[in-house]
């Protein structure tokens, strides 16, 4: 197997047949724009093909682990029905390609995890996070309901009522909490993270492989039964996006102030449409 093709994950076979991905935009912090999105979708299922590689490690180049999706593909999904309907394929191959494929894999959180990476970052089946990284789903603050991972798999690692906390606010948590909450195996230190990640993996790689695999194959039965509310969740993100609230969500952003969203200052008539409190805009 081969991975020429990917242009923004890199690839390096280690002994035993440990393969590291490189997410490879650290100038953007490794945040996901179209072409990195297409190829987390469908990487796990070559490595699941490969028959050279026992375990996969995950990490990001420089900083970051993954700043979440890249703010100028985000507007160029809003109100578009060809690219939202295209994205709704692609998150949905996200997260099963992870689940079934094959080979362990082990995320190295080294830095900030948001969003598409963060789904990365926590649907691997080992997760080694630094202390001080910071990790959020901040769907709800740019406008769209929290989708690409989150309802599949939050209320499995931290409970429904932190769950909903954090996804229903937007607020970020350290790795260190995130241990503290089981959202992740392990919180270290910045520098011994890789490390720790590389010793996982040589473990993993040298074990039995059917026993480990098929361990893998049957624990992640608990996220396949959560199927039909991932499809939801991420039906009703892709739903958000032909909506008013994501154009100011990431204008929000760019400007880096609060967002106003049309929705938070709308009031229901009695005809039931929806109508804008009057004399209070997007700009206030």
């Amino acid at each position: 197997m081969e991975y020429a093709g990917y242009e923004q994950l890199d690839f390096e076979r280690r002994d035993h047949g440990i393969l590291v991905i490189t997410l490879n935009r650290p100038d953007k912090y490794n945040a996901a724009d179209e072409n990195m999105h297409s190829e987390l979708s469908r990487v796990w299922a070559d490595i699941s093909r490969d028959p050279e590689t026992n375990v996969a490690v995950v990490t990001g180049a420089g900083k970051a682990f993954s700043a979440g999706g890249d703010l100028a593909m985000v507007e160029r999904l809003s109100g578009n029905f060809d690219r939202v309907a295209h994205m709704i394929s692609e998150m949905s191959d996200l997260v099963y390609n992870m689940i079934n494929c094959e080979k362990p894999v082990i995320s190295a959180i080294n830095g900030v995890a948001i969003g598409a990476g963060l789904a990365v970052a926590l649907l691997a089946d080992i997760s080694i996070c630094a202390e001080d990284a910071r990790l959020g789903d901040g769907h709800v603050k740019l406008g769209v309901a929290a989708g690409d991972h989150s309802a599949i798999i939050w209320p499995l690692l931290a409970g429904m009522a932190k769950a909903r906390y954090y996804l229903l606010t937007g607020e970020m948590l350290t790795g260190a909490e995130a241990e503290r909450l089981g959202m992740v195996t392990m919180a270290l230190p910045k520098e011994k993270v890789f490390d720790e990640a590389m010793a996982v993996a040589e473990k993993l790689a040298t074990g039995s492989q059917p026993a480990i695999r098929w361990t893998k194959r049957a624990l992640n039965n608990w996220l396949k039964a959560a199927g039909p509310i991932f499809d939801q969740s991420a039906a009703y993100e892709m739903l958000c996006f032909m909506g008013p609230d994501v154009l100011e969500g990431a204008a929000a952003l760019r400007e880096k102030r609060a967002p106003h969203f049309p929705s938070a200052s709308s009031t229901l008539a009695p005809d039931g449409q929806v109508t804008s409190d009057s004399g209070r805009g997007i700009a206030e």
